[in-house]
Order: structure tokens, then sequence, then C-alpha cells
């Protein structure tokens, strides 16, 4: 294991499952400090809970890690604000973004309502935004930071009845390809991904027989 992370910080947003969780569990193994961020709801973005971001923190120390869990909304511009305090108050630093919330409200475009575009457009790519706002001035200031931003294939390539989130996904891709030309001079390095799993999100996208093809 060559690439390693001792004594630095991630926060993982949409941590509590799925990608998410995964990226959160690897940092961990490699050494990192892991902020747990997860609002708890469903995939739609209703409701909320702290069992889901609870539960991984636990997994995290008992693999012998530090972790703690945050419940707030990426969305929400308070949330955000008192995750980075929480963080900065519990290690004093962040390392790694990985910019992961996300939800659906697939339908076609036909039959789509405007407030359903425009919170897909809001969790992925404003959730996307405040976090990164928030953490970016910390990352200059250390001479050191590492933002992911998860975008989709149905960004790049288009998927039926996606059209909202195809924007998002799409949108994140334009927002870090300019934000990795601002941060080279202060060593913050920005990638996007554009992943393919069998997840919570795409249960019912996908065969039942891709489930074990594509873990997250």
């Amino acid at each position: 294991m060559s690439i390693r992370f001792d004594g630095k910080v991630a926060i993982v947003t949409g941590a509590g499952g799925g990608l998410g969780r995964s990226h959160a569990l690897e940092l961990a193994r490699r050494g990192a400090k892991v902020v747990v961020n997860d609002l708890g709801g469903d995939r739609t973005g209703a409701g909320g809970s702290s069992e889901a971001a609870n539960k991984v923190v636990e997994e995290i120390k008992a693999l012998g890690g530090e972790a703690i869990a945050n419940g707030s909304s990426v969305t929400d511009d308070e949330g955000v604000a008192n995750m980075v305090k929480q963080t900065m108050d519990q290690w004093g630093r962040i390392d790694i973004l990985i910019n992961n919330a996300g939800i659906l409200r697939d339908k076609s475009f036909s039959k789509m309502e405007i407030n359903d575009f425009q919170l897909v457009v809001d969790v992925h790519l404003m959730g996307t935004v405040k976090p990164t706002k928030a953490v970016w001035e910390i990352m200059k200031e250390q001479n050191y930071g590492r933002i992911v931003v998860t975008a989709s294939s149905t960004g790049l390539y288009g998927n039926f009845g996606q059209t909202n989130y195809g924007a998002a996904k799409l949108a994140v891709v334009g927002f870090i390809n300019t934000l990795k030309l601002e941060g080279q001079k202060n060593n913050i390095h920005c990638n996007a991904l554009a992943p393919v799993a069998y997840t919570r999100m795409t249960s019912d996208l996908m065969p039942p027989e891709a489930e074990e093809m594509l873990t997250p």
C-alpha cells in the first residue's frame, strides 16, 4: 500500500453508503482521519438520519482508524460551515475533500417538474461548490489540498429519464476542470471520477446480476 495519508484529514460527503462509504473506508485504511458526512435521507433527498454515517464511523474505528460523523446537508450554507468548523475543531486541518453526496429524481423531461430539476442540480452542483468553497482557503493556506468530484457517465453520454442528473453531473466536470488550474500554484490537485457501480442509487437501473460485477 504505497499511497498513504497518515496525518491527513479527509471529508467525504454522502459517505453513509455506496461509493462514499468505500472512499471513507479506504482513506481510513491508508491513515487518514475521516469526517463521514451523510444527511441520511432516502435517494430522493427526503428524510434524514445519522444512522448510516455513525455505522461507517464504527467500521472505521473497528479498523483502528479515527473518524467522526456529520449530518449536514451539502446544500445548506450553515450546515456546511458547521461541518468545516467541526473538522477544524477536531483536527485543525482539512487536506482532502471528496464531493460525493447526491440524490435522484428520475423522470422523462415531459413529466419532470422544474422543482425536480432544481433540487438535483442544487444537491449535485451546489452541494459540490459549497463544501469546496468552504475548504478552499484552508487548503491554500496549508499549501496542500486534494479535491475529488463524483461525475457520471449520464453527464458525459446521457441516460433516459435523467436530464436533471446528467446536467448536474457534467456541470461538476466543468467546475473541477477550472479549479484544477486555479489550485495548481497552491498544491491543490483536483480530479473528477465518473464511476459506474451497483448501489442503492442504481439498484432499479441495473439487473440484479450486475450487483456482484459492479460493487462500489
